[in-house]
Parts: C-alpha cells; structure tokens; sequence
C-alpha cells in the first residue's frame, strides 16, 4: 500500500487525524522517549506549575501530525524530512487533539511537498503550528514487480 504520488497531490489538499489523549498514552510516550519530566507524569508536582495539572508532552502532539503524513497525506511510503514546530498551548490529558497537515506548495521537479501543520484542541485552540517537508512515495516501477 502506498500513499499519494506527487502527480496526485494538489495545493489545498489536507487531511486530519484525531485522538483523544489518555494517561496511558503519556504514560507510553515518557517510556519509550526516557522524558520523565514531572510536569508531565507528577500529579502533585505539575500542581504546582503553571498549568495546575500534568501536560502532554509537546512532541505526542507533534507524533500525531506524523500519523497524518505517514498514514493520509502523502500516506505510506512518505519520507518525513523537516518539520518546523510551535508549541502555542498544553494538551492536557483527556483533551481530544486533531492534527491536519495541509499541502502549501509542491515541487514536482524534487518531488518535494510542504505542508502546514497543525493540531487543535476540542475547543478548536490551536495547540501546534509548523510547516513540514515530506518526499512522497514514487510509484512502482515495474522491476519492482518482478517484470
């Protein structure tokens, strides 16, 4: 299964992805990353912070938008080369984030695709803004058939 070449790719198209954040997925995303930061797993110690509760970590926010690209727009076989990122708000746990990525331009010539990033809350509050650079997948040349 491959994504969208860039012959099939057109400035304006976008695609969304949306979860909502459990403690279980902060919990897993601490693990896998070694980030123990007690703002995002100490109840008792983000209490104390500036947002009075445990936040997400910015960058599973961030792994959503990856799931658009990787998934839907370009989809499988993408490869994922830049991405610029701001973190404008915390996703706490519970919060239902959307993340869509949105192609801005396209360079057929490099087969290169930029898109806008982004992710929001449930409240509609953009939480994530940034602009990716992806290669789509190239299609299939038939010696990659066995022909």
């Amino acid at each position: 299964m491959l994504g969208k070449t860039i012959d099939r790719i057109n400035v304006g198209d976008a695609e969304t992805f949306t979860k909502t954040v459990s403690e279980t997925d902060v919990y897993l995303f601490a693990g896998v990353t070694g980030d123990l930061n007690p703002a995002h797993i100490d109840e008792a110690y983000a209490g104390g912070t500036f947002f009075k509760t445990r936040i997400a970590h910015g960058m599973l926010s961030a792994g959503f938008i990856s799931a658009v690209i990787g998934m839907k727009l370009p989809g499988p076989g993408t490869i994922y080369m830049k991405q610029e990122i701001k973190f404008l708000a915390p996703v706490r746990i519970g919060d239902t984030i959307t993340a869509r990525a949105e192609v801005i331009e396209i360079n057929g010539e490099k087969n290169r695709v930029t898109l806008r990033t982004t992710c929001a809350n449930g409240e509609g509050t953009l939480v994530v803004d940034g602009e990716a650079l992806v290669s789509p997948p190239k299609a299939p040349t038939p010696q990659s058939f066995g022909g």
